[in-house]
């Protein structure tokens, strides 16, 4: 098994503690409210939503994937921290064990850095193409973003 690690990150207008609100604390109901052609349900399988939580991600139509299920690996609200593994699903090819993210939030000025670490854990030497590990950054840009405009458009929303 091998593990590849990419680290990204972005710069937010948003502080810390509201982004963390909206992104980690209340991503289940606000992503599919936000982006349905994404994210059409979050369900939680196992716990209460703190860590050892397993939940089911329904994609909504336009995407590739169906589903896959995360678990919460930690969740500091103090430190704006929140960490969470894929650990079953069709957006998981059979060469991929899991992939583990961390993602962490530091003030900057009035808004915010997102520290993104992925870790991808393969099978055997399997070796993940450039081009995925890209796709899947747009990805969670392109969610990082929405839910930014969605806090700049309704700035009650998450303090």
């Amino acid at each position: 098994m091998g593990v590849l690690t990419y680290e990204t990150e972005y710069a937010s207008i948003i502080p810390p503690a509201r982004l963390y609100n909206a992104l980690v604390l209340d991503a289940d109901n606000l992503i599919p409210k936000i982006a349905p052609q994404a994210v059409k349900t979050v369900e939680i399988l196992e716990g209460d939503g703190g860590v050892g939580t397993i939940k089911k991600v329904s994609f909504g139509e336009g995407s590739e994937y169906s589903y896959v299920k995360h678990k919460v690996e930690g969740i500091d609200k103090d430190n704006f921290v929140y960490s969470y593994s894929l650990i079953e699903g069709d957006a998981i090819s059979d060469k991929i064990e899991k992939i583990s993210y961390e993602i962490k939030l530091v003030a900057s000025g009035s808004g915010s850095i997102i520290k993104n670490i992925s870790h991808y854990h393969t099978k055997g030497d399997f070796e993940i193409k450039e081009k995925h590990v890209k796709a899947g950054k747009e990805r969670a840009h392109g969610l990082f973003k929405l839910i930014e405009n969605y806090l700049v458009a309704n700035p009650d929303a998450y303090n």
